[in-house]
């Protein structure tokens, strides 16, 4: 993803690389990432230079990032997944000194898909949901972030607790299907960027959203375009969904 970002920062005049980071021992350190810029692990020390960091890394990598932009009142985008809940509540306390946007998806495309598999669960009451994902064979979570999100969405309209009718693959006799329950299926194969369905059935018709990713650009993109909408807001807690109600996002 860091590849892939600052492969597209030409498309965007008003942003500048302020450097490159990777971790502590890393055989890239001292590396040219771009033009005068040497991949670097302080991350202080880039920061102190910077407006806004975008982070896809680890949840553990993440919060120590997170902790030196918070020092710094320094915007953060996050893309990191796999976060815990006691992690996700160290985020939401961050924001409060500094401005934060998270979202398990970077995608313009996936953040408006989330909003319509919001209005299909509110107008379609009743109706039976699955979730298929699919990414490649060297994602490290399962199911991605998206495919949770996708599910919480989903519970959260139905007013369910995700945790009670999540039910995550299937096997051996599970029986019939429970009316609440929300299915959520992780594919690895191959070299996959992303691909997300939400699938609506009751008898006789069925509704499928799909949302597929053919080149990591696509999340690159949204990222810079999220730090730019991060770089003008106040300290506070960000979504993609933020972004996209700004209207100033150019297609």
């Amino acid at each position: 993803m860091g590849k892939a970002i600052i492969g597209l920062l030409s498309e965007y005049p008003q942003v500048s690389l302020a450097g490159a980071l990777e971790r502590e021992g890393h055989p890239d350190l001292g590396r040219e990432a771009a033009a005068g810029i040497k991949v670097s692990d302080d991350v202080e020390k880039i920061m102190s230079g910077a407006d806004i960091l975008i982070d896809f890394t680890s949840p553990s990598a993440t919060l120590n990032h997170l902790r030196v932009c918070r020092q710094l009142k320094k915007g953060i985008v996050i893309g990191t997944t796999g976060f815990t809940e006691p992690e996700l509540a160290e985020i939401k306390a961050a924001s409060a000194q500094a401005p934060v946007l998270i979202s398990p998806n970077m995608s313009l495309g996936v953040n408006l898909l989330f909003r319509i598999a919001a209005e299909v669960a509110k107008n379609l009451p009743g109706y039976q949901v699955e979730i298929i994902e699919a990414h490649h064979d060297q994602k490290v979570d399962a199911p991605s972030g998206t495919a949770k999100k996708l599910a919480e969405i989903v519970a959260a309209v139905h007013d369910d607790d995700l945790a009670a009718v999540a039910v995550y693959g299937r096997q051996g006799k599970p029986g019939p299907r429970k009316p609440a329950e929300i299915g959520i299926h992780a594919l690895r194969l191959g070299d996959v960027v992303g691909e997300h369905t939400v699938i609506f059935a009751a008898s006789g018709e069925r509704i499928e959203l799909t949302h597929k990713a053919s080149s990591r650009n696509t999340f690159a993109s949204g990222a810079i375009k999220a730090a730019l909408f991060l770089s003008k807001q106040k300290p506070g807690l960000y979504s993609m969904a933020d972004l996209l109600k700004q209207h100033e996002v150019s297609p």
